[in-house]
């Protein structure tokens, strides 16, 4: 059973040492609050993370769907125990909600990364290189999906204009309601691949895992009619088998992704961006007065768009605070530690003196 979730030869070598401790491999395929639900060679099993994996994912973090995990079974009860985390090939990931430097991992192990927005009034070209910069970043291949075309006055003016920010990455346009483009949208995500719908609340993701299993597997809404803005179905994260062999996860909408170490990311979506800085004429070029500014030039020509600038410098900035943040972080915990190695060094040479 496990093979059509992916499972491979890679895989079985690095599990090796759970299965000297008799332990069976499984993949996460839904995450909720407090427990997952676990696809293994018995079924899929409900399945919590035991008492030291929790201790442990302080620091590494907790498990996510599209995991490859280690686990202890009661068959009786259908239930499983999670005892370790596979390597991950990939991840996605975002800051948590309650916080600027913790990382949270959205999906696990996967090769494609849908970005999916819809072509109506929500349609934002600056969540757009957002989403690609985490995309990108994640070792995932990034696909444009632009969704609810028929909705659209001009949609091949929309995808053009989409395109020349994709950092040369696909751009489908698509409507499940009519039917349009969904084949050569899953031709994206060959047979044992794992994909992953990254985008905003409402822009058609559970429409879109529907239409492809021809059936009403997801929850949807309709859009509101006063802003055209979608409206919040999915609550849980599950990853589902395609007809084609594939597998695509469905995510609940992320309004803000964090970015956490996206310095790559930000590289490949603004390309071109890169390419003007290093054209300037000084290497410290601040582009604002300096002569020979190239990124100046550009903008004064008409040549970059200042709404992509401005994005550049705000995501860029954004990342640079994150990594200070985390920097400081690091030094105030090292210094917390060394503070108590000193008291207990403190209190052993008083205990030695008898004081």
């Amino acid at each position: 059973m496990i093979e059509q979730y992916g499972w491979s030869d890679a895989l079985s070598r690095a599990f090796e040492p759970h299965a000297r401790e008799g332990l069976i491999p499984g993949r996460i395929v839904v995450q909720h609050r407090e427990s997952y639900l676990v696809a293994t060679d018995e079924g899929e099993l409900r399945g919590k993370p035991s008492g030291r994996l929790l201790h442990e994912a302080r620091e590494a973090g907790h498990p996510a769907v599209g995991d490859w995990v280690a686990l202890a079974l009661n068959l009786v009860e259908r239930t499983a125990t999670i005892h370790a985390i596979l390597p991950r090939r990939t991840t996605f990931v975002r800051r948590a909600a309650d916080s600027v430097q913790t990382l949270q991992v959205i999906a696990a192990n996967i090769d494609v990364a849908f970005v999916v927005t819809s072509m109506n009034a929500d349609l934002n070209p600056r969540r757009i290189e957002r989403y690609l910069a985490a995309a990108w970043q994640s070792g995932a291949r990034p696909v444009v999906v632009l969704t609810k075309s028929d909705l659209c006055v001009d949609p091949q003016a929309q995808a053009a204009e989409i395109a020349a920010l994709a950092a040369g990455c696909p751009v489908l346009m698509v409507s499940a309601r009519q039917g349009v483009g969904l084949d050569e949208l899953l031709a994206q995500v060959a047979p044992g691949e794992t994909c992953v719908l990254i985008g905003s609340s409402g822009v058609g993701k559970s429409t879109l895992v529907n239409a492809f299993l021809g059936e009403e597997r997801m929850a949807t809404q309709a859009i509101r009619e006063s802003d055209d803005q979608g409206r919040h179905t999915t609550s849980h994260r599950q990853l589902v088998l395609l007809p084609g062999g594939g597998l695509i996860l469905d995510t609940p909408g992320i309004r803000e992704v964090g970015l956490i170490d996206a310095d790559e990311g930000l590289g490949v979506v603004f390309d071109d961006i890169e390419s003007l800085i290093q054209d300037c004429r000084f290497n410290d070029c601040g582009h604002a007065n300096e002569p020979g500014c190239a990124v100046r030039g550009a903008l004064k020509s008409g040549a970059l768009d200042p709404a992509r600038w401005a994005n550049f410098q705000k995501l860029g900035l954004e990342l640079a605070a994150v990594e200070e943040k985390a920097d400081r972080v690091a030094k105030d915990a090292e210094r917390r530690r060394l503070a108590a190695l000193q008291k207990t060094y403190r209190a052993s040479k008083r205990n030695l003196r008898g004081d």
